[in-house]
């Protein structure tokens, strides 16, 4: 009954899992996990994001060395810590109300975020300490007026020159669950 009353668009279907082979057995993994270079820090996201940020601002630049950051932004209680603990190192940011970087303590890789805008509340992951980091792509490009001229955005993709309004971009469900935890 393709495209019927009861189909789902592929747009509207994310799957919340992955296969992996684990000594000749396929199993199917739920959520998305992931964790720091050494393995002393290991955890898991239990539901998607709210949204995906890919960050050029000259702030990201400098903190990950690299062109951009790639955060997801989640709500704390999605994040699980399976195994370690993390320390949480403050640093200033852009805004001059700093942020709270969460690393390992042995092998220091920053795993996530917490800034002040959105307190303690809502993470902002590290997809790149994903195991899959390719499953959970940009949904925007922002401070794209400080990117690299080298970096070249996808076409089609949502770029904005400085940061952006969520009612704008976000999904509403996304959106939903942001009013949630601002409510709690």
């Amino acid at each position: 009954m393709r495209g019927g009353a009861g189909a789902i668009a592929a747009t509207e279907f994310r799957v919340l899992g992955s296969f992996n082979c684990n000594d000749g057995v396929w199993i199917m993994t739920t959520g998305y996990e992931g964790g720091c270079t050494c393995g002393a820090v290991r955890y898991r996201l239990t539901s998607p994001p709210m949204f995906v940020n890919c960050c050029h601002c000259t702030w990201c630049q400098r903190e990950t060395g690299t062109a951009f950051a790639v955060n997801a932004m989640i709500e704390a209680y999605r994040v699980e810590l399976l195994r370690g603990a993390v320390e949480v190192v403050n640093t200033p940011s852009n805004s001059g109300k700093g942020q709270k970087i969460a690393r390992c303590p042995t092998c220091r890789i920053a795993l996530w975020s917490n800034y002040a805008g959105a307190g303690d509340a809502v993470r902002f992951v590290r997809v790149g300490t994903l195991d899959e980091p390719e499953r959970m792509p940009p949904d925007i490009h922002i401070f794209t007026s400080t990117k690299q001229p080298w970096v070249v955005l996808p076409p089609k993709m949502p770029a904005v020159a400085e940061y952006y309004k969520a009612s704008e971009y976000w999904p509403k469900e996304s959106l939903e669950r942001r009013a949630a935890v601002a409510r709690r």
